[in-house]
């Protein structure tokens, strides 16, 4: 199996590195990557832990685009796109750089859900729910830590309940994100030497724009996904042969059971599309060789 979307406690999965990859191990994954949202925190422990099961590794990572101009969902405008990275170095200073901001813009949009929460009568400790990304700068911090805190208070059941009645798009409490553009985003994980794919492109919702990110420069579609049905995936398996990009996939395993599959590789990635993958990484990083040294 082959699973090349999963999360940690780096960003808001529920498992540290070692639980994912003895979790994957057992569920039989042979190739694994982490993609957390905006950190590569989890990597080199993911990267470690995988060496001593026998897995083989793929540094990841899912960072959040925002689409911009006319593009709106529920009313609202800045659409989320999440652009998974493969292949890339993840040592590069301007990735971190990058990153970096990427992560004190999530702190920012938490304290302001936060206070939309008090103004409802919900009060939580800001403090205390943003500790960890606080104190290790590496976190990557995201509404599941505040519908965690929900439940935890009381105030729901799950956390699917407190996103449906406070926390998602055109919600009370909800903010829209702001962030890099996709194709800023494309540009920076090539500059690392990856590959971009398309996270779970039916949840966006809206195919007509996906050229476009082909054209920006789009290394892949994740046709396969926990939340792809057999139509979905089929649509975007066509898709990725049209616009000539290859495919990713994996579970999006979280470790948490109100959010994705209950173990990593519930979807997998087929052989030939991981071997097409990691062909076109090393025609990506073979390109961007050429051009540092020209």
């Amino acid at each position: 199996m082959i699973d090349l979307h999963t999360h940690t406690t780096e960003s808001d999965g529920r498992c540290t590195p070692a639980e994912l990859v003895a979790r994957a191990a057992a569920a039989g994954v042979t190739v694994l990557a982490v993609t957390d949202h905006d950190t590569v925190g989890g990597c080199q422990a993911t990267a470690t832990a995988c060496a001593h099961a026998g897995i083989e590794f793929v540094p990841g990572i899912e960072i959040t685009a925002i689409r911009d101009g006319d593009a709106r969902v529920d009313g609202v405008a800045g659409v989320d796109v999440h652009l998974l990275g493969y292949f890339f170095d993840s040592t590069s200073p301007t990735l971190h750089a990058f990153l970096a901001e990427q992560r004190r813009q999530r702190i920012d949009r938490l304290r302001r859900i936060l206070e939309r929460l008090a103004t409802l009568g919900i009060a939580l400790d800001a403090d205390d729910i943003l500790r960890p990304a606080i104190e290790d700068p590496g976190k990557s911090a995201g509404r599941p830590w505040i519908a965690r805190a929900l439940v935890a208070a009381g105030y729901a059941s799950n956390s699917d309940e407190t996103f449906e009645r406070w926390l998602e798009r055109g919600k009370p409490a909800f903010v829209p994100r702001l962030g890099a553009s996709p194709a800023e985003v494309i540009s920076r994980i090539h500059d690392a030497r990856g590959i971009a794919s398309l996270a779970h492109p039916a949840l966006v919702r809206d195919d007509e724009w996906i050229g476009g990110l082909a054209l920006d420069g789009l290394d892949a579609l994740e046709a396969y996904h926990s939340e792809h049905d057999a139509a979905a995936t089929a649509r975007y398996l066509a898709m990725a042969s049209a616009l000539g990009v290859a495919v990713s996939g994996g579970s999006d395993y979280h470790g948490d059971p109100s959010h994705g599959p209950a173990q990593p590789g519930a979807v997998s990635l087929p052989r030939d599309g991981y071997d097409r993958l990691v062909r076109r990484a090393t025609m990506r990083a073979t390109a961007s060789g050429d051009e540092t040294s020209s």
